[in-house]
């Protein structure tokens, strides 16, 4: 009877170890994390930006343009609820809008777009030099595309990801454009549980 007992309490705790193994990441996982390529852009309010004032922070990067009739709104409201959802722990995240169209967006355009989602969130513009490197270390796509018919003038085509990068400037994550929200929140919790060492 004791060997039983014995065999039924290791059974279960095996069972309990097995609940208890590592967080898998819901957004595609960057493995091994490599440093974050810096933004040295300039926000909305005239302030200069670098990732690495952000080391105890989780930053959230996401490239986009004030004008975007879709995936920008759809996205910067998806991170609006994501920091709503995090309660307390928002103020651990730094959420940063890249502009894809620096002609249009003004730092007052900026200012006024963001507000409406989070008045914490960054938005940053600069030259277009410096854009397009930016653009190319996060292997961004940015293309015009002319729309004659249309008061715009163009529009902007590009990628919709998600970039997440942790208190240590390691670019960890990505997410796609419709990844859920609660999905997100749980990646950016598992990333504040577990802040890298060193």
């Amino acid at each position: 009877m004791k060997h039983l007992i014995t065999l039924i309490l290791a059974v279960l705790s095996a069972l309990l170890l097995s609940g208890c193994g590592a967080y898998e990441f819901r957004g595609t996982v960057l493995e091994p994390p490599n440093p974050a390529p810096e933004i040295p852009l300039v926000d909305q309010f005239g302030n200069e930006f670098r990732l690495s004032n952000y080391r105890d922070k989780i930053v959230l990067v996401f490239f986009g343009f004030t004008h975007c009739p879709d995936i920008c709104p759809t996205a910067l409201g998806d991170l609006k609820r994501v920091m709503e959802k995090l309660g307390n722990d928002a103020a651990k995240v730094q959420v940063v809008f890249v502009s894809v169209d620096p002609e249009r967006d003004t730092p007052d355009l900026m200012q006024r777009y963001l507000a409406a989602f989070n008045p914490t969130f960054l938005g940053l513009n600069g030259d277009r030099a410096v854009l397009e490197q930016v653009y190319k270390s996060y292997g961004v796509t940015v293309i015009k595309r002319e729309l004659p018919n249309s008061g715009l003038g163009y529009t902007i085509d590009h990628s919709g990801y998600i970039y997440a990068i942790d208190q240590a400037g390691n670019w960890r994550l990505l997410w796609a454009h419709g990844t859920p929200v609660d999905d997100i929140v749980s990646d950016v919790q598992a990333l504040l549980r577990n802040p890298p060492r060193g």
